[in-house]
């Protein structure tokens, strides 16, 4: 059978129109795709063709979106990798769910302890009350009252005595004369004995500062530069003191044969170690005091002489009166020693010209303060 031409030239035609629309959607499409790469641009980028490696090399290059939180955050994804952020919102969860649990411990451990806690606490609030009392008297400087002093030191030494024969049964006095308790106290015991101890110390170190300031009240010259100087050596000597107090508490705590001999031993020798070392620097203090104390020169300047008192006028500008042990400053401004102890309590500047006086290395306790650090190990 004879073709007809006329089929043979539809079909052609036919073919040629599918391939043709095939064709023009391919182009359609790729000029769509290259459209949203270029940016839609003008008409000269409109009908520009990428292969497949260009368009695959784009998308490689192409610029990541940024969230919301990264530009609220401030920081971009190289640093948040190199440098974790730290989620504060687990912390405080973490820290909800632990809080009430170690709340709860706490009272039991209060309750469990009750008395130690409550006489602790109280003898703490009495100790902070009297070292106001005792810097209140010596800022009076000559103007305090002897049975006020008087009463005040007896009532300390009362208080003391009433509180160790409450507690005679219960080895507090044994680490006074640096003996170890007999029995080896368990931790929250031995911490009360230390604690105990190391405040009631304290308050009778008040009461005995109460007597000095009494012994200088009825000397013939208020002399307060060295009632100052006395006062700093029995702190000082108080805190060398209270830096061993704690050691035979702890030595009988450390030195226990359940331990096992060799680590008791181990334990024992290296707190020791440690609490010699600390104890250095309060022995180099003591004997700092010890000096200023025996010692007739000022740090601050130098005790002028008659004639220098002549040429000066032989009048304070502090107390405008005649001058009683003038000292003459570096700036060559001369004043009573007592005046400037006094002055120099405040700044430690010249009077008149406002020159830096250079302070003393030792720190000075002349006011009558008490340190009020727990001395604990």
């Amino acid at each position: 059978m004879i073709p007809n031409p006329r089929t043979r030239t539809c079909s052609r035609f036919r073919a040629n129109s599918e391939e043709e629309g095939s064709s023009l959607r391919d182009r359609v499409e790729e000029l769509s795709c290259n459209e949203v790469i270029g940016g839609g641009g003008g008409g000269g980028r409109r009908g520009m063709m990428f292969s497949e490696e260009d368009r695959r090399a784009i998308d490689e290059e192409r610029v990541p979106l940024v969230s919301l939180a990264d530009v609220v955050g401030g920081g971009d994804r190289d640093s948040s990798s190199n440098h974790p952020r730290i989620d504060f919102q687990y912390i405080a969860k973490l820290v909800e769910q632990i809080l009430p649990f170690s709340l709860l411990l706490l009272i039991v451990l209060i309750r469990q302890h009750f008395q130690g806690f409550f006489v602790t606490i109280s003898l703490s609030a009495v100790m902070f009350k009297s070292n106001e009392l005792v810097k209140k008297q010596t800022a009076l400087k000559g103007d305090q009252k002897i049975f006020i002093l008087l009463g005040v030191s007896f009532s300390f030494m009362l208080y003391v005595i009433c509180i160790y024969w409450w507690y005679q049964n219960d080895d507090v006095l044994y680490p006074l004369a640096m003996f170890p308790p007999e029995s080896t106290p368990p931790f929250w015991h031995a911490i009360f004995i230390i604690l105990v101890n190391d405040i009631l110390v304290r308050q009778a170190a008040m009461a005995f500062k109460c007597l000095l300031l009494v012994y200088y009240k009825n000397g013939r010259c208020h002399n307060f530069r060295q009632q100052a100087q006395m006062l700093t050596l029995v702190e000082y000597t108080l805190l060398l003191y209270r830096t061993f107090l704690p050691a035979p508490v702890w030595y009988r705590f450390f030195f226990n044969k359940d331990f096992g001999s060799l680590f008791s031993s181990l334990i024992t020798g290296l707190y020791l170690t440690f609490k010699l070392t600390s104890s250095v620097e309060k022995i180099q203090c003591l004997i700092s005091a010890l000096r200023a104390l025996s010692k007739k020169e000022v740090h601050y300047g130098v005790y002028a002489t008659t004639e220098q008192v002549n040429a000066a006028g032989d009048l304070c500008a502090i107390c405008q009166e005649k001058m009683h042990a003038p000292i003459l400053l570096c700036c060559n401004h001369m004043f009573c020693e007592e005046c400037l102890s006094e002055w120099f309590e405040r700044e430690w500047t010249c009077p008149l010209c406002r020159t830096l006086v250079k302070p003393s290395d030792l720190r000075t306790f002349g006011d009558g303060s008490t340190s009020l650090f727990y001395q604990l190990f």
